[in-house]
Order: C-alpha cells, then structure tokens, then sequence
C-alpha cells in the first residue's frame, strides 16, 4: 500500500506544481498597466440602462408616428364622409 500512496502524493504534487505554472502564465500574459480599474468600468446594469433608455426612445418615436398616422387616416376618412355628403346632397 506504500507505493500506492506515494504514487497518490507525487501526482497530487505535480498537479500542484502544474496549477501554479499555469496560474503564473497567465498572469505573466497581461501586461501591468493595460488592467482598467473597477471604478472606472462602467457596470453591465449601466449597460442595461442605458440599452433601455434607447429602446424606450425609440417605442415612443414609434407611438409618435403611429399616432401621427392615425390621426392622417381618420381625417382622411372624416374628409372622404364630408365629401360623399356633399355629392349626395348636390
């Protein structure tokens, strides 16, 4: 049973061995001074916000239009029923 454990401690030793290369890796491939400081990063509910604001401006400039459109139509309508009225009545 001996070796079994000592088999069991050396690759729990190079498994460590290697997560701690790979970590250092890692942080060797950033750059000091390329990190952007979190106060300075504008958060994902910022994002959202702001995304929102955008589609709301963009519904009301459609209810806009479509209010616009409707009102055009139903003089159109009013005008085209005055209209039949009078050559009905001439």
């Amino acid at each position: 049973m001996a070796p079994v454990r000592s088999e069991a401690r050396l690759g729990l030793l190079l498994l460590s061995a290697l997560s701690l290369l790979s970590a250092r890796l890692v942080g060797a491939a950033q750059d000091p001074g390329t990190a952007i400081p979190a106060e300075s990063r504008p958060c994902v509910d910022c994002h959202a916000f702001e995304f929102m604001q955008r589609a709301l401006q963009d519904l009301k400039k459609t209810a806009y239009s479509l209010d616009t459109r409707t009102e055009t139509l139903l003089l159109r309508a009013e005008k085209r029923g005055l209209c039949d009225c009078f050559h009905a009545i001439h």
